[in-house]
């Protein structure tokens, strides 16, 4: 088996949690990981990985280690120094954040990591090796939750999940069922209006995972409106939820959901951010998926809900063969 460097910047937050997923993934692959936490992009990277290829070439010549690693593995943002450390190299991109400064060192990578097939087709279309591997969530699916026919919108510390036009449609429906948001401080809108009767817009930190937990299986429908998507950990979670998921309908959200597992919403291009398009939904589009979602039957919900549930334990199961395919095709 390989020794793997992944790199990446630990960020606290969504990297964070890809550091823990691919780590583990890696690990029961059989490969002997190195986790390297670089800061934030490039700053500061040229003494960091100067001091740490200095450090692997000591224990080199004293026999405590290996010359270079198999393979170093990086996520989102490129760093140059450390690419040196290792017989291969390859990236796991999410198009949203990849600036110009790190597609000047493209070229330099082996092969392209893919966690969808949009992203296959912009690091493809550049003329650079790519794979596919997809990705894996959470498991948040909780036993024993009552659950609501209620809609539930986790925006987060995120300015990308279409949250204010998502509240502006919902206050012009008051017959709607409620709408629960959870939104960070960091980016809620200080001069929001108050809150309508069926909307509970919640702008606080949870204490604990535990409690969002809860709150992902205490309601049947979920709003994950995303302008771009490097995988969607939160749609993806709700999958496991058994939850009725409405997305936007533009890459590579509606890769995940479709109509047979939930509900997408029709969107229309809305610019671009680095190598990803932004989508922007339709707000007519959504009042439809609402409206006829408030029609479903019980027995319709249940359906839709088993459905994104099945596929996401499918896609859990099918990730490390797909991983350890294209890893063992890259170190040949």
């Amino acid at each position: 088996m390989a020794h793997i460097n992944l790199i990446a910047w630990d960020n606290g937050r969504g990297l964070t949690h890809d550091i823990r997923l691919f780590e583990n993934a890696l690990r029961e692959l059989g490969h002997q990981v190195t986790v390297t936490r670089t800061p934030q992009r490039n700053h500061g990277w040229p003494w960091r990985a100067w001091a740490q290829r200095a450090a692997m070439f000591g224990r080199w010549l004293t026999g405590r280690g290996p010359r270079r690693y198999d393979l170093g593995l990086t996520i989102e943002h490129v760093h140059p120094g450390y690419l040196p450390m290792s017989r291969r190299n390859a990236l796991i991109p999410h198009p949203e954040w990849m600036s110009k400064r790190d597609r000047r060192h493209l070229h330099r990578f082996d092969t392209i990591l893919c966690k969808t097939d949009s992203a296959m087709k912009t690091f493809g279309g550049m003329g650079l090796r790519t794979a596919h591997i997809g990705f894996i969530s959470t498991d948040c699916r909780r036993e024993g939750v009552a659950r609501d026919r209620a809609f539930l919108h986790l925006a987060g510390g995120s300015r990308m999940k279409g949250t204010e036009r998502l509240l502006d449609v919902w206050r012009r429906h008051p017959e709607w069922p409620t709408l629960h948001v959870l939104q960070s401080p960091s980016v809620a809108a200080p001069d929001r209006p108050p809150a309508a009767p069926n909307l509970d817009h919640q702008v606080t930190f949870l204490p604990d995972v535990e409690s969002i937990y809860r709150l992902q299986n205490a309601h049947r429908f979920h709003l994950c409106l995303s302008e771009a998507e490097g995988w969607g950990h939160y749609i993806v979670e709700a999958m496991s939820c058994g939850a009725v998921v409405l997305v936007t309908d533009g890459a590579p959200m509606n890769e995940l959901v479709d109509d047979t597992r939930g509900m997408r919403v029709p969107a229309h291009e809305n610019g671009t951010l680095n190598a990803a398009t932004l989508w922007k939904f339709d707000e007519e589009g959504l009042e439809a998926c609402v409206e006829r979602i408030v029609g479903m039957s019980d027995a319709e919900v249940e359906a839709l809900g088993q459905a994104a549930r099945d596929w996401y334990d499918a896609n859990q199961v099918g990730f490390p063969a797909r991983l350890g395919h294209a890893l063992d095709t890259l170190l040949r």
